[in-house]
């Protein structure tokens, strides 16, 4: 167990990526996203705060990246965690915002731009003395650079740590990752009940596929929740773009 599962971790020694100094407390964050690559639904951002010597009962229940879990266990766990967390706050991005960030925003200020922007809402809302987050940025300083210039001046000097695959090495992080992903697949079953099981709305889902394929066979645009900036829509609109031509030729 390391020290920071111990409740023990120093974080003023942090070299890796910290940017910011603050003074010493034990009020703890973890953030992390669900929903970044799917062609439908939106992009959520969870946090969750902590007090410090909470950290040991939080590794206890069993909490892990929420990739590595069930459906089920995610929704067991996430009781847990609300049930031993300060406070759990969320940002949801929808489609049409992904989008016009997607297709509009210069370089380096994008997808990973605007989930920095949404990060920053989320600590501006749970004020933690310290935080880490799931670097989605290639370079975890730029990632955190961005999320700091996002914060007021009160919050300016948090202590920031931005790693990749933090959901995975630090169980307040795991932890974010279980309450976004159950957050997401709660949205996604609202928009199930309005359009029909279309899967999960990642491109590799072939219900997904299928249900957007089907769509666009009957409308003459997809429904809001689809992510026009993706180039799946591209692919499908060139697929039936070949099939007006071979069936008119």
């Amino acid at each position: 167990m390391s020290d920071f599962q111990r409740g023990t971790y120093n974080w003023f020694e942090a070299k890796s990526h910290t940017v910011g100094v603050s003074n010493m407390g034990r009020s703890v964050a973890g953030l992390d996203d669900a929903g970044r690559g799917p062609v439908i639904g939106p992009l959520v951002i969870a946090g969750v705060l902590f007090d410090e010597d909470r950290i040991p009962q939080l590794v206890t229940t069993g909490v892990k990246d929420s990739k590595l879990l069930d459906s089920e266990s995610r929704s067991e766990l996430a009781e847990r965690i609300e049930s031993l967390a300060t406070k759990i706050s969320y940002d949801e991005t929808q489609p049409p915002e992904i989008d016009e960030v997607v297709m509009k925003g210069r370089k380096l200020q994008r997808l990973n731009f605007l989930e920095a922007k949404s990060m920053a809402k989320v600590i501006v809302d749970l004020k933690p003395q310290a935080v880490w987050v799931d670097a989605s940025d290639v370079k975890p300083e730029r990632f955190a650079r961005q999320i700091l210039n996002e914060l007021p001046a009160t919050l300016k000097r948090t202590v920031l740590i931005s790693e990749h695959k933090a959901d995975r090495k630090y169980p307040i992080v795991s932890a974010a990752s279980i309450m976004a992903k159950v957050r997401r697949d709660a949205a996604i079953s609202k928009l199930w009940e309005e359009y029909g099981n279309f899967g999960s709305g990642y491109v590799t889902d072939p219900m997904t596929i299928k249900f957007l394929k089907e769509w666009r066979r009957t409308h003459d645009d997809y429904p809001p929740m689809v992510r026009r900036s993706w180039k799946t829509l591209k692919e499908i609109e060139s697929d039936r773009f070949q099939s007006r031509l071979t069936i008119e030729g």
